[in-house]
């Protein structure tokens, strides 16, 4: 995909929360403290401001350096240099003096370890459920190469919601995620359904898509039985990513949303600001509001 110098001047309707107060401050030195890294900082969220003013953040193990370098991510590729094995209980430590009745943890990609990190992922999702047993924990992980037995570590270690995101249209995976796959992903997202796990997928809109690729993606994540969609505009971080092909409207994320709630995908949150793990806590909450309602 070829780089665009032009910006497309940002529409009135994307509007973020600056960074400010007392929690702020409290997340920032948790974090800081315990030498933790989060996606927040590291893939520069819009939602930072707003998640850590509220006393939330999404924990990023295994490194802030990434082994692939997808088009539209922020966060640092290159060689990583750490295995940090004393990270879990930092992390467990993390949640618990955030007091998060739901946690989210992610990883940057790491394809130079035998195992992809499945066992320090595993690891960590035992700590943080030993010291904080009543919180929720939810995964948003890599593909793992779409090794199952890589993958079955982390789901042996019982987290309570799956999360791998699309990112795409299939059109677009290549020149967008490079080494990663429409259909590994779809795989993925599958065999942790096919064990009894909750999943949860993303796509962001934005990058060149058409309406009837978007529609085809989210009859494919529904086909698989996903059960929380999260739809939002992919933002460039700097020119050196792909460039932004559109604004989608909020009235489009509205008709996306309905159109995914209509193919029975339980809980969807759409908007120009979603990420994956935006309001994480509440989409877990409706979730379980409406499988009582149902049962």
């Amino acid at each position: 995909m070829s780089r665009n110098s032009k910006r497309i001047a940002k529409p009135s309707w994307l509007r973020a929360k600056l960074p400010a107060g007392p929690q702020y401050s409290e997340v920032r030195d948790i974090v800081d403290q315990n030498q933790l890294h989060t996606v927040c900082q590291s893939a520069q969220c819009p939602n930072m401001g707003e998640c850590w003013s509220r006393g939330t953040a999404t924990l990023m193990i295994l490194g802030n350096i990434c082994t692939r370098a997808c088009s539209f991510c922020a966060v640092q590729t290159g060689k990583p240099t750490e295995l940090d094995l004393a990270e879990p209980p930092r992390v467990a430590e993390a949640v618990a003096k955030m007091g998060l009745r739901h946690c989210v943890l992610t990883s940057v990609a790491r394809d130079d370890l035998p195992d992809g990190g499945a066992k320090v992922w595993a690891a960590t999702i035992r700590a943080v459920r030993h010291r904080n047993p009543q919180t929720a924990i939810e995964v948003l992980v890599p593909d793992f190469k779409g090794e199952y037995e890589k993958l079955d570590l982390v789901l042996d270690a019982k987290p309570d919601i799956f999360n791998h995101n699309l990112e795409t249209v299939e059109r677009l995976q290549r020149p967008i995620r490079k080494t990663a796959s429409y259909q590994r992903s779809l795989d993925v997202l599958s065999h942790a359904r096919e064990r009894g796990f909750k999943i949860k997928s993303g796509i962001m809109l934005g990058l060149g898509e058409k309406q009837d690729e978007i529609r085809t993606a989210i009859e494919d994540l529904a086909a698989i039985g996903l059960n929380v969609l999260t739809l939002g505009q992919y933002l460039q971080p700097s020119s050196e990513y792909a460039p932004i092909d559109r604004w989608a409207t909020p009235e489009e994320f509205d008709q996306w949303k309905a159109e995914a709630l209509a193919l029975g995908i339980e809980v969807v949150e759409s908007g120009p600001l979603v990420r994956s793990s935006y309001h994480a806590e509440e989409q877990s909450a409706q979730f379980k509001t409406q499988q009582k309602a149902s049962a």
